[in-house]
């Protein structure tokens, strides 16, 4: 199935999920239901190897955030996919410090 972690950074927490095995589609709800809450007022950093389709819907399942991005180790940083505050904008990489 799927586990979760958090971490606090300033301005966002940094959910993680790591796979134990394989998923389906079936299972989304279930894998949604299972996602930690976060502080509204702050961003969502989503990190994971995982299906497209889980990265999509924890985007769309964080969406009443301030503002959601994607890891990518390639970049050192997220990519903020959506925004509800004007000091973030889409495409814009947040660097995450280890």
């Amino acid at each position: 199935m799927v586990s979760y972690s958090t971490r606090e950074f300033k301005g966002f927490t940094l959910v993680e999920f790591q796979l134990d095995g394989p998923i389906s589609p079936d299972q989304l709800p279930g894998l949604l239901e299972m996602a930690p809450a976060v502080d509204p007022t702050g961003g969502v950093v989503i990190s994971g190897r995982g299906p497209i389709w889980l990265h999509s819907a924890l985007a769309h399942h964080y969406h009443p955030t301030r503002w959601v991005a994607h890891y990518d180790p390639r970049l050192g940083g997220a990519v903020v996919v959506q925004t509800h505050h004007p000091s973030m904008r889409v495409g814009q990489v947040v660097r995450i410090a280890e």
